[in-house]
């Protein structure tokens, strides 16, 4: 039968590498594919300089690759509002530097193979400084959050991305009793902002790392 495992890491290159011509045919300064998580990690440290300030809104993902350690490592200046010592006064402080840096670091819900981002947020800073942020942006994405089309992308950010963060976070959203979306009226809710890039946005330079092992939600 051969190997599978070879198999899927061959298939999921292909799509990545295909992804990858998709954004840049979309305006995007750079795009690449990184088999592993500790390719992704390696590509994003030099592609962001020494001492730069860096804004990580919330990423399950870049939390996964250790880039806040790394970055620090580098002298740079990294603001994230997940800092479990930041007191509650103090986050929207933090929401505006994040938003305001060098550099802004993040994931994206869902992307597809003709290079769209797709994203939902609850507070809107994470989307806003994506759209419209000061500096450059950088996504990180695995393979496993692509989808054929943006039909298939939003589905993915409604029906797994969102409901394992309201997992993470504990809240009581019918999406984490029900294992899916079912456009819920509840006050704690988190899809309240939906972005879709279908190309990037004027005034910045937008990189993307796409990886082949599987990250985040």
């Amino acid at each position: 039968m051969g190997d599978l495992t070879v198999f899927t890491r061959e298939v999921k290159e292909t799509l990545g590498k295909r992804m990858c011509a998709s954004f840049l045919a979309n305006g995007y300064k750079s795009a690449v594919y990184a088999p592993f998580a500790a390719d992704a990690a390696k590509l994003a440290l030099e592609l962001i300089p020494d001492g730069a300030s860096v804004g990580i809104p919330g990423s399950v993902t870049v939390r996964q690759l250790g880039l806040i350690e790394k970055l620090e490592a580098k002298q740079c200046l990294v603001w994230h509002h997940w800092d479990p010592d930041l007191a509650p006064e103090k986050k929207a402080e933090r929401l505006q530097a994040e938003n305001s840096s060098d550099w802004l670091v993040t994931s994206s819900n869902a992307m597809t193979y003709d290079g769209k981002m797709i994203n939902i947020d609850g507070t809107g800073n994470r989307v806003a400084a994506m759209s419209w942020g000061t500096g450059s942006v950088l996504y990180i994405v695995s393979v496993n959050k692509a989808a054929p089309d943006l039909t298939a992308a939003l589905a993915r950010a409604r029906n797994v991305a969102t409901p394992a963060n309201a997992l993470r976070v504990g809240t009581e959203e019918p999406c984490v009793k029900m294992g899916h979306c079912v456009d819920c009226k509840a006050p704690d809710r988190m899809c309240r902002a939906v972005l879709i890039l279908e190309r990037a946005t004027f005034g910045r330079d937008t990189h993307v790392i796409i990886v082949g092992e599987d990250l985040g939600y």
